[in-house]
């Protein structure tokens, strides 16, 4: 699996997904073409799904935010008979890299998670309405669902097969929800989870493996009546208009991925990469009438969609650049300026869900596997949003005084009303109350700066950065940072920084990212699973898996 991973698309790509739009209810068919996978070798039968599925569904659930405002309710269905989603493809696992595995899985929750919290989000809330085998990673699409239906009949079903037949586990975070969101008993779940068969009718209903069972004969029209109550129950307000997510604009090189507001400049030698985000050129929009007028091209959405982009590029098309270096230039009032106008309107359903963007996109730099490392440099712009990224880093470095030959403006950061609650991580922390976890008055210090534009050495009291280095030292310094990281196994890197970057409470997103994906990621590695005689190797040929019995 070497070609490159494209995660841009649009509707007139779609091959797999049918999207049907009634006023305030969408309905959202899955029709999985078998013949169109993303990678050959195999065949998406019984609407079984690979990464090239999952693009599209996030592409869908983006559109649906940002182009269609007007949906309050969506329902998804299958469009194949006796079959509402067989999970991810057998086949194509078994053919995966063990890195495009967990990509993969952390995409799938990754997306499952958006539309998840879309009802509390942005008001629409997403229905499951389950007719037919509903086994896997099917099941887990219907559990991020806010509510799941399944007909009343001699096949239907939901499943978590994946123990017994594959011997690996749900990895879009299947018995994580079943027990923390639908609060499944924890005897019945693991008898659920060790079944192959799953559960049907009244049973799923009485488990809460769902949460309403329908006869056959009234199934249909009981969803639609149970979709326009949810919509009549709505807060979001009625005809709204969206805008166009238009094309990005990007340009791919041997040696760089270029935006209009961001740059990535690959060093295979160095195994790192460096993002510099550019701030806006021009002020801020006026009104939220402006925002709309500009829409995609407003530099507070084109830079959370390109960063979304170029994150998702390096994390599945160049696996080797272990360091990302991250850095901003610009202008840092304006940047709190374009972001004023959003804090100031968030009851504009569009600034609202540009907001929530951001808070998606800093939610998946904390949870992608590289090292981060932020430089605050001369003349850059880590500011309100921006300066999230410092506190999602591994480690920051910052410019002291004056560089020689340097004419940019003095390297500051500065604090926002936003760094304090509007970009919550998946702890339900803000990064600051994570950074200083236990130690509440350095969050009230920082808070008590917020507009400042704070130079190296208040930024060093403040804890706000890592090291604060000079002329003299910045240069070798970085560079042995560098070099160091480079020179550990990324595996050792993978697991501390994931550790260290969740301090807190728990919460079902940390249980799906930390604990459910560090168990799938040692899983899938296991010879049980995928060695030769392994349950994901034999699947389908009528052998079980032959299994080291030895508990680990």
């Amino acid at each position: 699996m070497t070609k490159m991973i494209d995660f841009q698309t649009n509707p007139s790509k779609y091959r797999h997904w049918k999207v049907q739009y009634d006023g305030p209810i969408a309905n959202l068919y899955m029709d999985v073409d078998e013949n169109c996978g993303l990678f050959d070798g195999y065949q998406l039968k019984l609407n079984s799904y690979d990464l090239g599925v999952d693009i599209e569904l996030s592409d869908i659930v983006q559109r649906m935010r940002f182009e269609h405002p007007e949906v309050k309710v969506v329902v998804m269905r299958s469009a194949k008979e006796k079959v509402f989603c067989a999970g991810a493809n057998i086949r194509m696992l078994g053919g995966a890299t063990h890195a495009h595995k967990v990509n993969f899985c952390k995409f799938t929750n990754e997306t499952r998670n958006t539309f998840e919290a879309a009802e509390e989000d942005s008001g629409q809330k997403y229905i499951a309405a389950v007719k037919g085998s509903c086994a896997g990673g099917g099941y887990e699409l219907a559990l991020a669902c806010n509510y799941i239906m399944l007909t009343d009949d001699s096949s239907s079903s939901v499943a978590l097969p994946e123990v017994p037949l594959l011997a690996v586990l749900p990895g879009t975070g299947g018995l994580t929800r079943v027990t923390d969101k639908r609060k499944v008993r924890r005897d019945r779940a693991d008898v659920f989870c060790a079944m192959e068969e799953g559960v049907r009718g009244k049973r799923a209903a009485e488990w809460k493996l769902v949460d309403e069972v329908v006869p056959n004969s009234k199934f249909d029209a009981t969803v639609a009546e149970r979709a326009a109550e949810f919509a009549a129950a709505s807060q979001r307000l009625d005809g709204l208009k969206g805008i166009a997510l238009t094309p990005l604009k990007r340009e791919i090189t041997d040696n760089a991925v270029t935006y209009s507001t961001v740059e990535i400049e690959l060093d295979r030698a160095g195994r790192k990469a460096t993002i510099t985000i550019n701030g806006p050129d021009a002020g801020a929009p006026a009104d939220m009438d402006t925002f709309t007028t500009e829409g995609a091209e407003a530099w507070m959405l084109r830079a959370a969609r390109e960063l979304d982009d170029a994150i998702l590029h390096l994390r599945l098309n160049e696996m080797e650049l272990g360091l990302w270096v991250i850095r901003t230039q610009g202008d840092p009032e304006t940047v709190l300026a374009h972001e004023k106008l959003l804090l100031d309107n968030q009851d504009h359903w569009l600034a609202n869900e540009v907001l929530q963007l951001w808070k998606r996109v800093l939610k998946r730099v904390d949870v992608t596997s590289r090292s981060l490392v932020a430089l605050v440099e001369h003349g850059s712009c880590f500011a309100g949003v921006l300066a999230e990224l410092l506190f999602a880093v591994d480690r920051s470095y910052m410019m002291e005084d004056e560089f020689e030959g340097d004419n940019r403006p003095m390297a500051t950061l500065t604090l926002a009303n936003s760094n304090f609650g509007q970009y919550p991580m998946g702890n339900d922390l803000t990064r600051l109350q994570t950074r200083f976890w236990g130690d509440e008055a350095s969050v009230e210090a920082a808070q008590e700066h917020i507009g400042e534009a704070l130079e190296a050495e208040e930024a060093d009291e403040l804890g706000l950065v890592t090291y604060i280095l000079d002329d003299i030292d910045w240069e070798d310094e970085i560079r042995i940072f560098m070099e160091e990281r480079a020179s550990f196994s990324p595996d050792a890197m993978t697991g501390m920084e994931a550790n260290l970057r969740f301090a807190g409470p728990e919460t079902m997103e940390t249980r799906i990212f930390g604990r459910l994906t560090a168990w799938q990621n040692w899983i899938f590695q296991r010879p049980n699973a995928v060695g030769a005689e392994g349950a994901l190797q034999r699947y389908g040929t009528g052998v079980r898996g032959d299994f080291n019995m030895e508990r680990v």
